[in-house]
């Protein structure tokens, strides 16, 4: 098992990607902590990991709320003693009023939110589980964005400067923290359509094109190689080789799932 023995914490496992990231890492042998907004969403992917045989908890965490993610990461390592592992799945920006909108009409506040939200939860948990790690002298921190963080993209308003922004991030994390140990790796996708955001968003963008969701999603996967979007199934399972010892040799870097639709 690629994770046997390492102790992983998720925020936003309730939902489509943080869901299968915890369901994959316990397969593989990690003892995985869930965290969400919603108690009971993360309660029952922890109650299905433990039904299949793994190793769940589940805590309610608000991942913007500095005190929250402090007292969080501190009572996972004062119970599993150390955290090998720390992957930010929140998609807690609201969608309508930030995309679909041409910026020439977007209102400041709604440009400005994707950046605040996005970076200050992924600094925050990062910075968290980054200084335990450091201590321990080894740890994986992962995160996930989509194509508009390196390709320009009509009607993302923020959000593409705050995917960017992420893998900034990513980088800094891994320059700063490299030397104790610690690597730092982001997985980008396509849109992945089995999640309810991404429904969301093609309906919006469709909407100002003047076509259908089902017509802007063919749109997107047609610019890709193998004409289809990324699977929720597939960012999971290369997020585990990361966090395993086999993905030694990688950090500072973004893991490019995208089918070709970004060519590096």
């Amino acid at each position: 098992m690629l994770l046997e023995n390492k102790t992983a914490v998720i925020y936003g496992a309730g939902g489509a990607i943080g869901s299968a990231v915890a369901r994959t890492f316990a397969r593989e042998g990690a003892k995985v902590f869930l965290s969400g907004r919603s108690l009971s969403k993360v309660e029952r992917v922890a109650q299905e990991i433990v039904a299949a045989g793994g190793a769940a908890e589940a805590f309610e965490v608000d991942a913007l709320d500095e005190d929250a993610v402090e007292g969080h990461i501190a009572a996972v390592v004062k119970k599993a003693g150390r955290v090998d592992v720390s992957f930010n799945a929140i998609t807690a920006v609201p969608q309508p009023g930030t995309q679909g909108i041409p910026i020439a009409q977007l209102p400041v506040d709604a440009f400005i939110a994707p950046i605040t939200l996005y970076l200050r939860s992924h600094f925050l948990t990062a910075r968290a589980a980054a200084r335990r790690m450091a201590d321990q002298g080894s740890g994986v921190l992962l995160m996930n964005t989509p194509e508009p963080a390196r390709l320009g993209a009509a009607n993302v308003g923020g959000m593409g400067p705050a995917w960017a922004a992420m893998e900034a991030l990513n980088r800094n994390l891994s320059a700063e923290f490299g030397p104790s140990g610690v690597r730092a790796i982001c997985i980008r996708s396509t849109g992945m359509p089995e999640t309810e955001t991404i429904d969301v968003v093609f309906g919006l963008h469709a909407k100002v094109m003047g076509i259908t969701p089902e017509q802007f999603q063919g749109f997107i996967e047609s610019m890709t190689h193998r004409k289809r979007s990324t699977t929720v199934a597939e960012v999971a399972e290369v997020a585990a080789f990361l966090a395993s010892d086999r993905g030694s040799g990688l950090t500072g870097t973004v893991a490019n799932l995208t089918g070709g639709l970004i060519v590096d």
